[in-house]
């Protein structure tokens, strides 16, 4: 194409509305928009953690088989698959990659009690996969899988899919403000 020389070349804006004329705009999604961004929780002081959260978590499993969910008594099962399918949206996540024990489980008691603090559903806590000599699962993931359910506001939880940390993360189902009824959708 050639350009005349007393012709201005069209600028970006024009160029744009050109490219823009007779497109019609998308109708709104019935998707649910996140209210808050997820906020990654960063491993926080542990020092300062253990003068503020009394640790009542076990260490003590059963030594079997680690779960890949848990559904507390009374709960639906309607409520686990809805959870295994990511019904609701991710609110915030918690790595504890690199940690030992005692520091993994105080991080944990502190993130769950903040998220319910802040009314927080649907959280994902990744532990990794921790494959020991033997072929023998790893022990931050068996421990971080016996407290959940100990801890009283958790109200299910199960492995996170392939695309989301699979056997090395789990999702969480939270009550909502101590009420243990309230399921969302």
């Amino acid at each position: 194409m050639k350009k005349k020389k007393d012709q201005p070349a069209p600028v970006n804006a024009e160029l744009f509305q050109q490219a823009l004329d007779g497109v019609i705009p998308l109708p709104p999604s019935n998707r649910i928009s996140l209210a808050q961004q997820l906020r990654h929780a960063s491993p926080r002081s542990t020092e300062i953690s253990t003068h503020l959260i009394e640790d009542t978590l076990s260490d003590n499993d059963t030594g079997g088989d680690v779960p890949i969910e848990f559904l507390r008594s009374g709960m639906s099962r309607m409520t686990l698959r809805k959870l295994r399918r990511g019904r609701w949206p991710m609110q915030d996540t918690l790595d504890l990659h690199g940690f030992q024990s005692d520091a993994a489980r105080k991080l944990l008691l502190e993130f769950l009690r903040d998220a319910v603090q802040h009314s927080l559903r649907f959280v994902c806590v990744i532990h990794g996969k921790g494959w020991q000599a033997g072929g023998k699962e790893g022990v931050l993931k068996s421990r971080v899988r016996h407290w959940l359910s100990q801890y009283s506001e958790v109200l299910a939880f199960c492995e996170a899919p392939q695309n989301a940390g699979g056997s090395g993360a789990v999702w969480v189902l939270l009550k909502a403000g101590g009420q243990s009824s309230d399921i969302p959708g």
